[in-house]
C-alpha cells in the first residue's frame, strides 16, 4: 500500500471515530428532552422545572468546557474523551433510574460534565492526526455527525418509550453509549493527541485573552443565540406569525436542520478549496441573515416556510467547516484543547442566556421579534469574523 493510500485510510478512520463520538454526544443532549411529556406526567413535575434542568445541563457543560480544554492539553485527548464518555453514559443511566426531580438534576450535572469534553477533545484529535489538506472534510463530517445524533434521538426515544417506558428508553440509551464507548476504546490508539508538556511553549490561560480568540468566542455566543431562537422557539413563532399549523411549522424546522446538514457537507469541499475562510463565513452568515429577515417580515405565504428555512439552514451550515478552520488559525501553538474548549463554550453561553428573552417575547405576542433578534445576532457574528486578523501561522 502506498504512503498516500495509507494516510487516507488513517484519516478516514480517525474522522469516523471522532464523528461517532460527537454524534453520541448530540444524541445524549436531547435523549431526555424528547421524553419530557412522559417524565412530566410520571414524576409530576412541570415543564418549567424540566426546562430548568436543561438550563442546568448547559450551564455545567459551558463552565466545564473550558476546563476540559485545559485538561486535554495537560493529560492528552484520549484520557479526557473516555472520562467524558463515562460521565455522559452515567448521566443517561441516572436519568433512567430517576424516581424524583432531584435525581434528574443530578443526572443533568453528571451528563453536563460529560458533554463538556467533546469539542476540545474532538478538534484536538482532528488537528493532530488528520492530514492538513483534509481538515475541511474532517470538520464537515464532524458537524454532520452531530446533526445525525440530534436526528436519531427523537425516533429512538419514541420507539423505545412505546415498547418499554421512558426509563427503559434512557437506560437503553446508556447501554448504546456503553457499546459505542467500548468500540472507541478498542481503537484508542487512533484517538490520541499528545498532551502539551511543560517547556513546549504552551501559552497557558493567557491564550484565551488574545483578541482573535475572544472574537471567535463572541462569534459562537451569537450562533448559540440564533440556533436556540430557531430550534427551540421557531415553531411557536411561525405558528403565531403566519397562522400555520404545527405540522407545517415543524416541517419548516426539519427543513432547516436538513438544510444545515447538507450545507455542512458542501461547505467541507469549499473549505479545502477556498483559502479565505473568513469570506466563506461572512457570505454564508449574511445569506442566512437575509433569509431570516424575510421570514421575520411575514411577506411570504406560509407554504413557503420549509423552502425558506431550508435555504437559511444550508447557508448557515455551509460556513461550519470554514468556521472551524478560522478557530484553528486563531489558536496559538500548544493551546488547541483550551482554545477550542473556550470558544465552543460560547454556544452554551448563548443557549443559557437566550431562552428567557425569546419566551418573554412570545408571551407578549411578538413572534416576529424572535426572528429579528436572530437576524441581529447573525449580523453581529459577521462583524466578529471581519475583525479577525489574517494569520499565516498555523498551530500545531
Amino acid at each position: 500500500m502506498s504512503a498516500a493510500a495509507d494516510a487516507l485510510r488513517r484519516d478516514v478512520k480517525v474522522i469516523g471515530l471522532v464523528g461517532l463520538a460527537h454524534g453520541l454526544s448530540h444524541f445524549f443532549q436531547i435523549a431526555t428532552a424528547v421524553l419530557f411529556p412522559l417524565i412530566k406526567d410520571d414524576l409530576g413535575v412541570s415543564y418549567t422545572a424540566l426546562g430548568a434542568m436543561v438550563g442546568l445541563y448547559y450551564t455545567v457543560s459551558g463552565v466545564c468546557q473550558t476546563l476540559a480544554g485545559f485538561a486535554v492539553d495537560r493529560f492528552g485527548a484520549r484520557r479526557v474523551l473516555f472520562a467524558g464518555l463515562a460521565l455522559a453514559v452515567t448521566g443517561a443511566a441516572l436519568a433512567g433510574l430517576a424516581q424524583n426531580y432531584a435525581m434528574l438534576l443530578a443526572a443533568a450535572v453528571v451528563g453536563g460534565i460529560g458533554n463538556s469534553v467533546f469539542h476540545p477533545v474532538d478538534f484536538s484529535i482532528l488537528n493532530a492526526r488528520v492530514t492538513r489538506h483534509r481538515l475541511g472534510y474532517a470538520f464537515s463530517w464532524h458537524g454532520i455527525a452531530g446533526y445525525l445524533g440530534f436526528a436519531v434521538a427523537p425516533a429512538y426515544g419514541i420507539a423505545m418509550a412505546t415498547a418499554f417506558d421512558w426509563r427503559g428508553a434512557l437506560l437503553g440509551a446508556a447501554a448504546i453509549g456503553a457499546v459505542v464507548t467500548a468500540l472507541l476504546a478498542s481503537q484508542g490508539e487512533e484517538l490520541e493527541a499528545a498532551p502539551v508538556r511543560a517547556g513546549q511553549g504552551s501559552p497557558g490561560a493567557r491564550a484565551l485573552l488574545q483578541l482573535p480568540v475572544l472574537m471567535v468566542f463572541g462569534y459562537f455566543v451569537m450562533l448559540g443565540i440564533a440556533f436556540i431562537g430557531i430550534q427551540t422557539f421557531g415553531i411557536s413563532a411561525m405558528v403565531s406569525l403566519y397562522g400555520v399549523n404545527v405540522a407545517l411549522a415543524s416541517a419548516a424546522l426539519t427543513a432547516y436542520l436538513v438544510g444545515g446538514a447538507t450545507g455542512i457537507f458542501c461547505g467541507g469541499f469549499a473549505a479545502v478549496r477556498i483559502a479565505r475562510h473568513d469570506l466563506v463565513a461572512v457570505a454564508g452568515m449574511a445569506t442566512s441573515a437575509a433569509l431570516v429577515l424575510v421570514l421575520a417580515s411575514g411577506w411570504l405565504p406560509g407554504a413557503a416556510l420549509p423552502l425558506l428555512l431550508g435555504a437559511a439552514g444550508f447557508a448557515g451550515g455551509f460556513t461550519n467547516p470554514s468556521r472551524d478552520l478560522i478557530v484553528r488559525a486563531a489558536t496559538p501553538a500548544g493551546a488547541t484543547g483550551k482554545v477550542y474548549g473556550f470558544v465552543y463554550s460560547g454556544l452554551d453561553v448563548g443557549s443559557i442566556a437566550a431562552p428567557v428573552a425569546f419566551g418573554w417575547l412570545l408571551d407578549r405576542g411578538e413572534p416576529a421579534a424572535v426572528f429579528y433578534i436572530v437576524v441581529g445576532v447573525l449580523a453581529v457574528s459577521i462583524l466578529t469574523v471581519l475583525k479577525l486578523p489574517t494569520r499565516s501561522a498555523q498551530p500545531t
